[in-house]
């Protein structure tokens, strides 16, 4: 099974580390791992800042550098959704584009998602010692139904015990460009989240998006917060957590 990797830009840039256990969870379950060496961006933030051109330049990249691939995983449920969801609205009115993009799109997965439900996975070679609360990142929870997967796979880390944050299902406040324009309603949403993780009593926060994850962990370092510790959960699943 050939398996393309679309790192994203942010994983790229921020926290390679998270595109580097994504590869050591996917080869464990005996997949061959495509990562192709141009690929760039989804096209999310021109598609959301209303520059159509440059989100539909960007899909037509990603599909002729993923489209000889059996399935494509994206560490991130904001650019799984993108490319699942919204390539289809940037060439409604292409049927020769849209349909070879289609067939893409419908291999394409968020990582947990396809961990779960396409390979089925049994176990996971990470540890962790000690709790984590889990963020749900608003597009893979609203776009593609990221909810149950994350958690039962940290169910199959040993030593790791699931503390169940209030409103884990409440946006963080990044939102892409949200967060530039809107910047004190997102600092106060951030501080909400960040309250929530903190009465949770866990050691760690954990997610699938590292755009909340940037956001949740400024807020808790300019809160006086050292101690809490944040985590790709492809990171905790792959053991690459120290």
């Amino acid at each position: 099974m050939r398996v393309g990797l679309f790192v994203t830009c942010l994983v790229d840039l921020m926290r390679p580390s998270i595109g580097f256990a994504a590869i050591k969870l996917l080869e464990a379950a005996g997949c061959e791992m495509v990562v192709p060496e141009t690929q760039t961006c989804c096209g999310q933030p021109g598609f959301n800042s209303g520059d159509r051109k440059t989100a539909q330049d960007l899909a037509l990249k990603f599909l002729d550098e993923f489209e000889g691939c059996d399935y494509v995983v994206a560490p991130s449920g904001s650019c799984a959704g993108m490319i699942r969801v919204h390539y289809q609205d940037l060439f409604k009115d292409q049927t020769n584009v849209l349909a070879r993009l289609t067939n893409l799109t419908n291999r394409t997965y968020e990582l947990t998602d396809f961990l779960v439900n396409v390979l089925k996975l049994q176990t996971v070679p990470g540890r962790f010692t000690g709790s984590v609360t889990y963020h749900d990142a608003c597009a893979g929870l609203r776009e593609l139904g990221i909810k149950q997967q994350p958690r039962e796979l940290l169910g199959k880390v040993s030593g790791l015990s699931l503390c169940e944050m209030n409103e884990s299902a409440k946006c963080c406040g990044f939102g892409g460009t949200f967060s530039i324009k809107l910047g004190e309603i997102s600092t106060r949403m951030a501080e909400n989240k960040c309250m929530n993780i903190d009465a949770s009593g866990a050691d760690a926060v954990v997610a699938g998006d590292l755009g909340c994850l940037l956001n949740i962990e400024g807020r808790l370092r300019r809160r006086g917060d050292k101690q809490t510790r944040v985590f790709h959960i492809a990171e905790v699943l792959a053991g690459l957590n120290d």
